[in-house]
């Protein structure tokens, strides 16, 4: 098991998520680095894929747990959280960040917790696919699920 993986799966039972999450991790024989990928290789919706997006905001780490339906509106993002600008992260800021390449950043698993906003649009659907630390491997959960292990704030985010 690849380490980035290994520390999400031990992430997900630190946090309390539901066996069905760290039972189904799957990793696929091909990466799905994009909503629209990782839809089509679980054959599942677009909107059901939770992508796990890293935001400058204000030099500060923001992770955005958002539907893979829409795009985050970062001024939107901004006022929320009382920031002056937030912006996409750089590769090496999200790397720093969360210990993972984007394309398979997970919302659990990072060297310490990160700020975390996630989309209420995820709440339609009794279930969603989250990324498991590389572009590989995906694992089912909920908005709940979602919420509570990364300790994040439910928001409408687009």
């Amino acid at each position: 098991m690849h380490r980035n993986v290994a520390l999400v799966v031990d992430a997900l039972r630190a946090g309390g998520a539901a066996e069905r999450a760290v039972d189904g991790l799957q990793v696929l024989p091909d990466a799905v680095t994009t909503a629209a990928a990782a839809a089509a290789a679980l054959d599942v919706q677009v909107g059901q894929i939770a992508n796990s997006l890293v935001f400058d905001a204000d030099g500060v780490p923001l992770l955005v747990l958002t539907s893979g339906a829409h795009r985050v509106d970062t001024g939107k993002v901004a006022a929320l959280i009382g920031a002056d600008r937030v912006r996409r992260a750089s590769p090496d800021f999200v790397q720093a960040a969360t210990g993972q390449v984007i394309g398979g950043v997970a919302p659990v698993g990072h060297p310490a917790p990160l700020r975390t906003l996630v989309d209420r649009a995820l709440a339609a659907f009794d279930e969603v696919w989250a990324a498991g630390g590389i572009a590989h491997a995906v694992y089912p959960t909920t908005f709940a699920e979602l919420v509570r292990v990364t300790g994040g704030e439910p928001a409408v985010v687009a």
